[in-house]
């Protein structure tokens, strides 16, 4: 009997390899016909096109210049880039670094095309599967997946340059569908560890009755001349949308809030507006909550995280809801340190570790994207950190780092990228726990391999209070990005609706 089952074992196994042979051969006959009829095509001014066009793209470096016209075409463009790369270069590793060593394969003879076609250094390498097809799909799926319209434009480009290897005779067309459908299907992946951001704006609180401010009577606005690139650009645009509004440049080199103060007292207004980035709108945040006052956001920063998430990017938004009294409430979450009166946030506080990642991700986000930068700069961050010992609702543990959000931040197991609400009195609460063996190792296989949700270092709550007790000396907190306050002890809490802000109907 096992004589008998070893036969029919081997006989199983010749006809499976008789079929595998038999599909490589229809394989090999399509190929052959494929790149004959190519061959056929009348020569044209095309030709030497393609011959540019496959060479420009050795090493990726059409793709990278790509990547630089998209880089300076707008944030979601310059995501796109970013991603674009990250594919490009998963893909070229694959597909160079491992498929073709492992899978062998003569390319075409130099007669297969016309000699006008060739190019003057044929490759050497395994012809299967093709690294220029890999690398363009790789690349324009990742920009589509970013921006279809960035997309639909890349995507010609990309097929044909995947269909230039054929052309040129250096690859089979098999090669360049199966390098294709890597390429693809490994731009896909980066969704994976890296999630899309939803550039929709939060939903917001109910609309609250304000009095108008027509032409912008009665609307003081603090201005920072030193926010984004400092050009202006932004107050001369509320100067001419709200031309009866009172603007104060503030000195920076100066105590804020004495300026606030003075310039309220002084001006007694019904509402107050501020141009600059997330800094500047925390500070005049703060104060107009403490007034209770309604607040006109101009978003004049560099990355405007809170005007972005509230959809008051543009500048006649605002104008629109100043002049005809319209407003929403928005959540505030604050935080008392060592008992003294809460402190405000409108975005985000942080403690450990994750002051100096904020740091770290906005010096580099402009160049890599935000995501890519957060993981550079928690990686950089998690090398040199020292395990911060802390009660956290009353139970000890040690963490790296903690992350608290003003309302939901999402997605849930990857870095926070934006925020589906700011109405419904939550915080956002995340942090990286210390004291599980090779936790830094296990937290930064996790942030790269996408799985966070399933690791144990990593914990994500939403709640509407939160205590946090440090045991020994007092560390530093940062909030929306500054790092201006330290303590042992903090309350987090969450303020529903305590900031009423000017927002189009």
């Amino acid at each position: 009997m096992p004589a008998f089952a070893a036969t029919i074992g081997a006989v199983t196994k010749t006809r499976k390899s008789r079929r595998f042979r038999a599909l490589g051969d229809r394989l090999a006959l399509l190929d052959d016909l494929l790149i004959d009829r190519s061959a056929r095509i009348p020569p044209t001014n095309v030709d030497r096109s393609l011959v540019l066009l496959t060479t420009a793209a050795n090493h990726s470096a059409l793709w990278a210049a790509v990547a630089g016209a998209l880089a300076v075409s707008g944030r979601r463009n310059r995501r796109a880039a970013v991603r674009g790369l990250l594919a490009i270069g998963s893909a070229s590793l694959v597909a160079n670094g491992i498929a073709k060593p492992l899978f062998p394969r003569r390319r075409p003879p130099d007669e297969s095309v016309p000699f006008v076609r060739r190019l003057l250094k044929p490759p050497v390498s395994s012809s299967f599967p093709s690294g220029h097809a890999a690398s363009a799909a790789a690349f324009a799926t990742a920009v589509a997946i970013e921006s279809p319209v960035a997309g639909a434009v890349v995507a010609p480009l990309a097929a044909a340059v995947a269909y230039s290897r054929v052309h040129v005779g250096v690859h089979w067309p098999s090669d360049v569908v199966v390098g294709a459908a890597l390429g693809a299907t490994l731009a896909l992946a980066t969704r994976r560890w890296w999630a899309v951001r939803d550039d929709e704006p939060a939903t917001l609180g109910p609309q609250v009755e304000v009095a108008a401010q027509p032409g912008g009577a009665g609307l003081l606005v603090f201005v920072n001349p030193a926010a984004g690139n400092g050009d202006g650009v932004i107050a001369d645009d509320v100067r001419e949308l709200l031309p009866e509004a009172t603007l104060v440049e503030l000195d920076v080199d100066a105590d804020i809030v004495d300026q606030l103060d003075r310039a309220t007292k002084e001006h007694s207004p019904a509402a107050i507006g501020v141009v600059g980035g997330d800094g500047t709108v925390l500070t005049v945040a703060k104060h107009a909550v403490r007034l209770g006052l309604p607040l006109a956001v101009f978003s004049g920063g560099t990355l405007n995280h809170f005007a972005r998430d509230a959809g008051v990017e543009e500048a006649d938004t605002t104008a629109r809801g100043v002049a005809g009294g319209y407003a929403v409430t928005v959540d505030v979450a604050s935080v008392e340190i060592d008992g003294a009166e809460g402190e405000p946030f409108v975005n985000t506080a942080s403690l450990g570790g994750y002051p100096d990642v904020v740091r770290l991700r906005e010096k580099w986000e402009p160049r890599f994207g935000k995501w890519p930068a957060a993981a550079l700069a928690m990686i950089r961050v998690l090398g040199q950190a020292e395990p911060l010992a802390v009660h956290i609702d009353g139970v000890p543990t040690a963490i790296w780092m903690l992350f608290v959000g003003n309302g939901r931040y999402s997605p849930s197991d990857k870095v926070p990228m934006s925020r589906p609400d700011l109405h419904n009195g939550t915080l956002d609460v995340r942090y990286l726990l210390a004291d599980i063996p090779f936790s830094r190792t296990r937290l930064i296989g996790a942030t790269l391999a996408g799985t966070l949700a399933e690791s144990k270092t990593y914990l994500h709550r939403t709640v509407e209070k939160l205590e946090v007790l440090v045991d020994g000396s007092a560390v530093g907190l940062a909030t929306d990005g500054e790092a201006p306050h330290s303590g042992r002890q903090f309350q987090f809490a969450s303020r529903r609706g305590a900031l009423t802000l000017f927002h189009e109907p």
